[in-house]
């Protein structure tokens, strides 16, 4: 079993900035793709950032130029979603997310973490 646990969430003004964690835990070979998404309040979850096995990384257009994912060079169970230049509509539960495969016969499964806060005041 794969357990994902976020960290990171919380209050900021706008024009601020945030760092999102994710860490993930149990049978773990290896990783197809991390990611993180967002659901605001009335809205779809919608994807963020993606970071793929080979390095390739794509954002929503919303967010490009101010968020970045990224994985943790020295625990490659550990990635991050930095964001800056906050604005009111980045608030949302933000999901990370991870394609993993348990095992090196057994095809990749999605895992999702419980969700984090994220408020941006005006």
């Amino acid at each position: 079993q794969v357990q994902l646990v976020e960290s990171g969430g919380g209050l900021v003004q706008a024009g601020g900035s945030l760092r999102l964690s994710c860490a993930a835990s149990g049978s773990i070979f290896v990783f197809n793709a991390m990611a993180w998404y967002r659901q605001a309040p009335g809205k779809q979850r919608e994807l963020v950032a993606v970071l793929r096995s080979g390095g390739s990384t794509n954002y929503t257009d919303s967010v490009k130029g101010r968020f970045t994912i990224s994985r943790d060079n020295a625990n490659n169970t550990l990635w991050y979603l930095r964001m800056n230049s906050l604005k009111p509509e980045d608030t949302a539960v933000y999901y990370c997310n991870a394609d993993i495969r348990p095992r090196s016969s057994w095809p990749g499964h999605e895992y999702w973490g419980q969700g984090t806060q994220v408020t941006v005041s005006s």
